[in-house]
């Protein structure tokens, strides 16, 4: 008879289930953020993530369907993250820096994110973009978070009272972004890396104060 750790559903089973699906998505947000979705090898993934490659089709199909599903993964935890961050207790001009900070450090803590993005809005935009994903399926709850600081900052008479708050969140995660999204064209036009560490700094400085001021009230 087999012990309750050998049986497929037992907690060491799923725990250790859990580990390699963990190891899988590790290795493979490595190999697209380098790579890209056409360079990446499913025997490379396989071979990081210390499983074979059988394995990796076994868990996830195709290498499209793991693509999407390390998208998804990133989308999650950035979401969630910008979603639960406690701002509303802030004045708003301070809470809206913050979202703004948070959304910077989430690319430049993550060297992989940017490209990552950049290879996503490729596939997304090509015969890909009608297919559900945690990113579209998250955003209302940004965009309320938005226009509910936003509102407090009219209400209080900080803010203009014709900002459009999905045009505020647009334009706010394109800003803080872009510098390692599209760091070329951005470091060219400005004249530095914009992923250097000053670089990094007077482009945070810059977008966020951009944003601002661009909705704040003239006294």
């Amino acid at each position: 008879m087999p012990t309750d750790d050998l049986q497929p559903h037992s907690p060491r089973a799923e725990s250790n289930k859990r580990e390699t699906l963990e190891r899988l998505l590790t290795a493979a947000k490595r190999t697209f953020a380098e790579k890209g979705l056409a360079g990446a090898r499913m025997e490379d993934i396989a071979r990081q993530a210390g499983v074979t490659k059988q394995l990796v089709y076994h868990y996830y199909g195709s290498k499209e369907s793991l693509f999407t599903t390390v998208l998804d993964d990133s989308s999650r935890r950035i979401m969630d993250e910008l979603v639960a961050l406690n701002v509303e207790h802030l004045p708003p001009q301070q809470a809206l820096l913050t979202l703004l900070d948070c959304t910077f450090e989430q690319y430049m803590n993550d060297p992989q994110l940017g490209a990552l993005a950049l290879e996503g809005i490729r596939f997304h935009e090509s015969a890909h973009d009608c297919q559900v994903n945690s990113f579209s399926d998250q955003s209302p709850a940004l965009k309320a978070k938005f226009a509910s600081l936003l509102q407090r900052g009219i209400s209080e008479g900080i803010f203009r009272a014709n900002v459009d708050a999905r045009f505020l969140l647009a334009t706010s995660a394109l800003l803080m972004s872009g510098g390692f999204t599209n760091h070329y064209t951005l470091s060219v036009l400005v004249g530095f890396d914009t992923r250097s560490t000053e670089g990094m700094k007077i482009w945070r400085e810059h977008a966020a104060n951009f944003i601002l001021a661009a909705i704040i009230k003239p006294s």
